[in-house]
């Protein structure tokens, strides 16, 4: 029997049990802080993903991998970002919500800024939607702006997963290559969060590639070319003109046990990295201060403090 009780049953969003950090008190936080000061960051987005999926698809996928993992090393999980960055080609599809860029970007930076002035330094962003060059511009931003030590990572969970994202020919258990709500994608959703999902509606939709194969990575990043599918505007055909239905692929395909192994993998790693900062950096440490910035050590001390401390400032005293 798996150690992550998979296919998982229900979330925890509303549930006051020590994994949200939202659905906690301010004695709750502090005493959590002094065991674990690491923070999961899941970031999705709300966007069409056809008849048998929801629309809040991706965030849910990150969320509840984030939600085992908090079960197991006693980290905190913040609130998912339900509205998400979209590329050019998913603009006008019914049913998506897209924030611009950088927007996004500036959002999350905030975002950051609000959890490490609470005390969360170490920060690991969990990202289940096709943004990938959004957030690090956010992790940037922040590291820019304020210059404080600490740990901002992103990963998302088909880097976490590797060749269990794959077809069958490249190590994999998909018949498919992974593009957008169909047989891996739901296939993940069906060992997460299978009470979302009506396969009786699950629907197959063409690609529209625009372009030769060989050149064009897939969401998955699986080698089927050197171009990341993000780094491409003229590659593949508008959703909203060639895939209204919100799939691209076939969703009929999807089980879950195909996404049983990926999804214990992403889960493995991510509860190793979780385990490896807080073992090089227990709570309440941080990376060497004389390494990460050259703000003066009063002025860092002081904030690192936190404003509620003797001697202690709030973050936004700092100059840009």
């Amino acid at each position: 029997m798996s150690k992550w009780n998979l296919p998982a049953k229900g979330g925890h969003m509303e549930k006051p049990d020590g994994i949200y950090y939202q659905n906690m008190n301010t004695k709750q936080v502090e005493e959590r802080l002094k065991k674990n000061d690491i923070i999961l960051i899941p970031v999705g987005s709300t966007e069409n993903h056809g008849p048998s999926a929801p629309y809040g698809e991706d965030t849910y996928l990150d969320a509840r991998l984030c939600e085992l993992v908090a079960e197991k090393t006693g980290c905190t999980v913040a609130q998912p970002i339900w509205y998400g960055s979209h590329p050019y080609h998913h603009l006008g599809q019914k049913g998506t919500v897209m924030i611009p860029e950088t927007v996004l970007a500036d959002y999350l930076a905030y975002v950051f800024a609000g959890f490490w002035n609470t005390g969360f330094r170490k920060m690991i962003v969990v990202n289940g939607h096709g943004q990938d060059y959004v957030i690090p511009l956010a992790i940037h931003t922040f590291g820019k702006k304020w210059q404080v030590p600490g740990i901002i990572l992103y990963t998302h969970f088909w880097n976490c997963a590797g060749s269990e994202m794959f077809t069958q020919d490249k190590g994999g258990p998909y018949e498919t290559p992974f593009v957008h709500a169909d047989e891996v994608e739901q296939s993940w959703c069906l060992e997460l969060f299978p009470e979302m999902i009506s396969m009786s509606d699950a629907i197959k939709v063409d690609k529209a590639p625009l372009l030769p194969p060989g050149h064009i990575n897939t969401s998955s990043e699986d080698g089927s070319g050197p171009i990341k599918w993000y780094n491409a505007f003229g590659s593949c055909g508008m959703e909203c003109i060639c895939q209204p239905e919100g799939v691209i692929g076939d969703a009929r395909m999807a089980d879950a046990r195909k996404a049983e192994a990926g999804v214990e993998k992403t889960l493995d790693y991510l509860e190793k990295l979780v385990n490896d900062i807080l073992e090089k950096y227990p709570a309440g440490t941080l990376p060497p201060i004389d390494m990460v910035t050259q703000r003066s050590r009063e002025e860092i001390e002081a904030v690192i403090k936190g404003p509620s401390e003797p001697g202690g400032r709030h973050l936004y005293t700092l100059a840009y």
